[in-house]
């Protein structure tokens, strides 16, 4: 996923940079998205974080590569765990998802 990801890149869906932290399994991903470019670190980043989202990698690569849109009963039922859902769209959209 992050090898595809420079490719789909899509400038201006923000304004400022937007940290996310994506928990995955024990894998952990932090992932800056600014208005001209991004940039990924493996790991936590000491930087404050605009949106930590914690699932299953198996559910990252549902959204990322299938399409699948979450629901409320996956935030619910406690497949995705998030403290700022309304900018995961963005997120997507960023990287033309």
């Amino acid at each position: 996923m992050i090898s595809e990801m420079e490719a789909a890149f899509c400038k201006g869906v923000f304004d400022a940079e937007t940290v996310f932290r994506f928990h995955l399994g024990e894998d952990t991903v932090t992932i800056v998205v600014g208005p001209d470019g991004y940039r990924v670190v493996r790991g936590a980043t000491p930087e404050p974080v605009d949106c930590e989202c914690t699932t299953g990698a198996d559910m990252f690569k549902r959204i990322w590569y299938d399409g699948y849109r979450p629901g409320i009963m996956d935030f619910l039922g406690g497949a995705i765990t998030c403290d700022n859902p309304f900018l995961l769209p963005a997120f997507l959209k960023a990287f033309g998802r």
